[in-house]
């Protein structure tokens, strides 16, 4: 059932990172845990972050790619510093900061991806292999949270579509399921409860077959750190972010609509499609705006909280690629 909330909490007089998740929300011990340490907790984090970097940290191993002029947004990248920090990926923890502080744990050598279902040539990759399908390319994706905070990041990849190709899909294959890893060894977000394990997610088969999905191994010039989806993951840069499945380890090609994880959680909060669209709200929270991380007016720290709203932009500023998909349908119902 969903509980009603007060203006405060549809996110038009607070930043979108202060929105508790659904399913957090429902755990009462852990929404009681970050209402005591939430703001405590970001304040030091954020005095604890060192001054933003724009280019790579340096530390992890290169990866050359030849940058795409075709996929280039003439924003400002978000920093590198905010990238790898401000992170998404509940198999480390639900705070923004705990995947940074948590996915070291993760083994990406050795590493496999199994592409099974309907398909003519179903085949386990190793990690290496998969890179070496097609040429490397830089791209620079707009990035949009559900909860309202986006970013600008280079992303380095090869064409979804590639990978398809190359395993030819069977004529009733259409749709492609992303299964991640999910080891509680290795990830201790995996022990909660807050989502079903693994994380699925899926697309039809033309939005995974169009150019902007990206298979990805790296952002800002090197491979992927663990905490942002290595050692591989998706970008679909139209949909909200969590539809870019992290750490796959496999592709399943199906006839029929797969289960998606956040779907699962939460059916009224988060479609299939999560199309980024600010005409479709959030039940909690308005989607109409969004806050840049990184463009805080004092140059660093609490940059969720203090970073100017921005418009939200139809499909995350990809319509004229990605409306087509879409034709016909009514994209306030198929949400």
């Amino acid at each position: 059932m969903l509980i009603p909330s007060p203006k405060w909490l549809r996110g038009d007089d607070i930043a979108a990172s202060d929105i508790t998740p659904h399913a957090v929300y429902l755990s009462r011990r852990r929404w009681m845990a970050l209402a005591g340490t939430a703001a405590a907790g970001a304040a030091a984090q954020w005095f604890a972050t060192p001054a933003h970097a724009q280019g790579a940290s340096g530390k992890l191993p290169k990866l050359a790619a030849a940058a795409n002029n075709a996929y280039v947004v003439t924003e400002k990248r978000t920093p590198y510093q905010d990238v790898t920090t401000y992170n998404n990926f509940y198999e480390f923890g639900t705070d923004k900061s705990d995947p940074a502080q948590n996915a070291g744990t993760l083994q990406t050598r050795p590493w496999q991806v199994a592409v099974e279902g309907l398909v003519k040539h179903p085949k386990v990759y190793d990690i290496d292999e998969l890179t070496k399908l097609a040429s490397m390319e830089e791209r620079v994706y707009r990035m949009r949270c559900v909860e309202g905070w986006s970013m600008v990041i280079p992303w380095i990849g090869f064409p979804l579509a590639e990978l398809i190709k190359r395993v030819e899909p069977q004529p009733g294959a259409k749709f492609v399921q992303f299964i991640t890893l999910a080891d509680k060894k290795q990830m201790p977000g995996i022990s909660s409860g807050v989502l079903q394990w693994p994380y699925s997610e899926g697309l039809r088969l033309d939005e995974a077959m169009h150019p902007l999905a990206l298979l990805t191994f790296g952002l800002y010039g090197e491979v992927l750190p663990n905490q942002n989806g290595a050692p591989v993951r998706i970008v679909v840069p139209w949909k909200y972010g969590f539809k870019s499945a992290k750490s796959i380890v496999k592709i399943r090609f199906v006839d029929k609509q797969p289960p998606t994880s956040w779907n699962i959680a939460a059916p009224n909060e988060y479609g299939f499609y999560s199309n980024v669209n600010p005409d479709v709200d959030h039940p909690r929270w308005s989607q109409a705006t969004e806050r840049r991380i990184g463009e805080d007016k004092g140059g660093g720290g609490f940059s969720a909280l203090f970073a100017p709203k921005r418009k939200t932009l139809p499909f995350n500023g990809y319509g004229a690629q990605v409306a087509s998909l879409y034709q016909g349908m009514d994209l306030k119902k198929n949400f």
